[in-house]
């Protein structure tokens, strides 16, 4: 059975750093294109940091570019959120997900395997 588990969320001052974890079971993360989404109460889901698989390609949101960086684990079949110089507006409950495709897509419904989740609390 596919599983992703994210774990590392928590309660960060401003400026400070946290890196989440993604860990999947049941299947190998080589062959999958995987994205992190993120979701503050009242707001839309939004694609925070993408991985394509074949080329490594990564993307990011505009809102985290410079501070967020992505990376992948294959022998650990996890992948990484690294986050700095956070802020208030980075709250929100943090999910990967996965695509059995090469390339990303920023879409959170063009994902079929999805994490749980994990809160991050930015707060002084």
């Amino acid at each position: 059975q596919a599983q992703l588990v994210e774990s590392g969320g928590g309660l960060v001052q401003p400026g400070g750093s946290l890196t989440l974890s993604c860990a999947a079971s049941g299947f190998t993360l080589d062959y999958y294109a995987i994205g992190w989404f993120r979701q503050a109460p009242g707001k839309e889901r939004e694609g925070v940091s993408c991985i394509s698989s074949s080329d490594g390609s990564t993307y990011y949101s505009d809102s985290v570019k410079g501070r967020f960086t992505f990376s992948r684990d294959n022998a650990e079949n996890t992948v990484y959120l690294h986050m700095s110089s956070l802020k208030i507006e980075d709250t929100a409950v943090y999910y990967c997900a996965a695509r059995r495709r090469s390339l990303y897509s920023t879409n959170h419904h063009d994902y079929p395997y999805w994490g749980q989740g994990t809160q991050v609390t930015v707060s002084s």
